[in-house]
């Protein structure tokens, strides 16, 4: 595990001007989508009676004219058909990304010298690791409407929170595992897919590594989850524009450690080409 995480690591460091670049795309991202909802739910809570409401009625009949404008009215279309256009422009640019970050470390652990080849990747290698994450999607949401139907057997039968969580975890665990495996499978496939290998070599190779490669997920996750704790911490400790440099210090940090897992979980993969 230590000499993948150190490969990894060589790895990340020559891609810091990528790291950059993500961390500025998910800041960007997460600042939109956050002002997108906030426009839609604000107006909303605005419009909640507070608990000095003189009309005992106020909270119920608030809930009834929600209930009726949603089922009766076209009011939530525009904002279902915006956020389904942003799922779908995320679904679009995130594979794009990845193809160039693939491609990028592949040429970069075999050798190559000078920049990265991000913007190269993202034009050679961009269809396949489209289809392969498109894929992956939609067979890790393919449980869903069963789970959710499931789901809402057990809420409406149950008689008591711990009743429902008994019932509902371990289906829930299930799913996590699921969309785990599934996503190293993927990965694996992408990785070939950069490295122009057949789809067998690459299915063997990630079978071979599967359980390294979720290792390094574990470890490098709760890395993190540490890493984490101590800037929530320390945000705390310091308030105003101390605490908000922080936080997005923290959101930097953790673009290189999801960029150093992908590089750990490569130089992983990329060892079991070599063992027969």
């Amino acid at each position: 595990m230590s000499t993948y995480l150190k490969q990894g690591w060589r790895l990340t460091i020559k891609h810091l001007p990528v790291a950059v670049a993500l961390f500025l795309y998910r800041l960007l991202w997460g600042f939109f989508l956050y002002r997108y909802v906030d426009s839609i739910i604000g107006p909303l809570l605005r419009r909640y009676p507070g608990a000095n409401e003189p009309s005992q009625g106020a909270d119920a009949l608030f809930w009834a004219e929600a209930q009726f404008r949603l089922m009766k009215t076209d009011l939530a279309q525009p904002f279902l058909w915006t956020l389904a256009a942003l799922l779908l422009s995320r679904m679009i640019v995130t594979p794009l990304i990845n193809a160039g970050l693939f491609y990028s470390i592949h040429h970069a652990a075999a050798g190559h010298e000078g920049g990265t080849l991000f913007l190269q990747g993202m034009r050679k290698a961009w269809k396949p690791v489209l289809l392969l994450y498109w894929a992956e999607t939609l067979l890790a949401a393919a449980p869903l409407w069963w789970l959710g139907s499931r789901a809402w057997d057990v809420v409406r039968n149950g008689s008591s929170l711990q009743e429902i969580a008994v019932s509902i975890l371990p289906w829930a665990a299930a799913w996590l595992l699921w969309i785990g495996i599934l996503h190293l499978l993927s990965l694996s496939l992408q990785f070939g897919a950069v490295s122009r290998l057949k789809v067998s070599a690459s299915v063997s190779g990630a079978c071979r590594r599967l359980l390294p490669m979720a290792g390094l997920s574990l470890i490098l996750l709760l890395f993190s989850g540490v890493i984490g704790a101590g800037f929530s911490a320390a945000a705390m400790g310091w308030a105003g524009l101390a605490a908000l440099v922080i936080q997005q210090a923290y959101h930097l940090v953790r673009t290189l450690l999801d960029l150093w897992l992908l590089t750990s979980q490569y130089a992983c993969w990329e060892d079991s080409r070599y063992i027969s």
